[in-house]
């Protein structure tokens, strides 16, 4: 195993987004929708935690390279059956950023879960890919099951 030697290459504008699911009961989402959750407002701290989570994504994925983040932020949707997460993560460096915005979705689905456990014990986080990515010598992507 190594870490990939990235010291060559052009630091450019990088940007990934990411999404996933958190499945939950209808009562779960009720408590989210209506910010009754007795840990507290389980959106604002699914976004603290993604934000945080991408910060510290080498410390977690041992062969990732420490990146200057520009930007990690977090869309939350609470809908039928659950909630939707998605990450949009950007840098100015020699390597993308793919993983940190993928920690951010999961970690910011694994914080309601946490929060909402009590309420659910069935939970279900599904569905984590990496929507879209740009900068660097592979230029744009788009995953084309979207």
């Amino acid at each position: 195993m190594k870490m990939v030697d990235v010291g060559a290459k052009e630091k450019t504008e990088r940007v990934a987004i990411a999404e996933c699911w958190l499945r939950m009961s209808s009562e779960a989402l009720s408590k989210v929708q209506a910010n009754r959750v007795e840990k507290g407002d389980v959106v604002a701290a699914a976004k603290l935690a993604a934000i945080m989570a991408a910060k510290r994504t080498p410390d977690i994925l041992p062969l990732c390279h420490p990146l200057g983040l520009t930007s990690v932020e977090l869309h939350v949707e609470a809908g039928v059956g659950g909630m939707h997460f998605v990450s949009t993560v950007k840098t100015c460096e020699r390597t993308g950023v793919e993983m940190e915005a993928l920690t951010a979705v999961s970690v910011a689905a694994l914080t309601a879960w946490d929060m909402l456990k009590s309420t659910d014990k069935g939970m279900c986080i599904e569905g984590l890919r990496l929507l879209e990515k740009s900068g660097g010598r592979s230029g744009h992507w788009k995953n084309p099951a979207v």
